[in-house]
């Protein structure tokens, strides 16, 4: 299984449902609550000029109506995972995180 793959299982087991989506297209109907997530960078280190270690980093947003749910915490206590911020959308709330996987 793929690392992106592997991801992908764990958020599903976090959220307790398969409303989990990888760079979905604008014509995706998502279900809430969901998990929305997309790569957002590589992190390359270099020896002798050649790329030696290349991390992913990703962006997982966490839309919930629910301004306390618990879902969030959940995908904070992952690994190599911060914080990004918060916002409201549409009456949904939106927790952000980078997490290199």
């Amino acid at each position: 299984m793929g690392q992106r793959l592997a991801l992908h299982q764990i958020l599903m087991t976090i959220l307790g449902s398969s409303n989990v989506y990888f760079q979905p297209p604008a014509t995706v109907k998502m279900n809430y609550p969901c998990i929305v997530y997309r790569r957002s960078d590589i992190d390359t280190a270099f020896a002798d000029d050649n790329p030696y270690i290349t991390n992913k980093r990703y962006q997982v947003t966490v839309i919930d109506a629910n301004p306390d749910s618990l879902i969030p915490d959940k995908v904070g206590k992952l690994p190599k995972c911060v914080f990004d911020r918060h916002f409201k959308a549409d009456n949904l709330n939106h927790d952000v995180y980078q997490l290199y996987y």
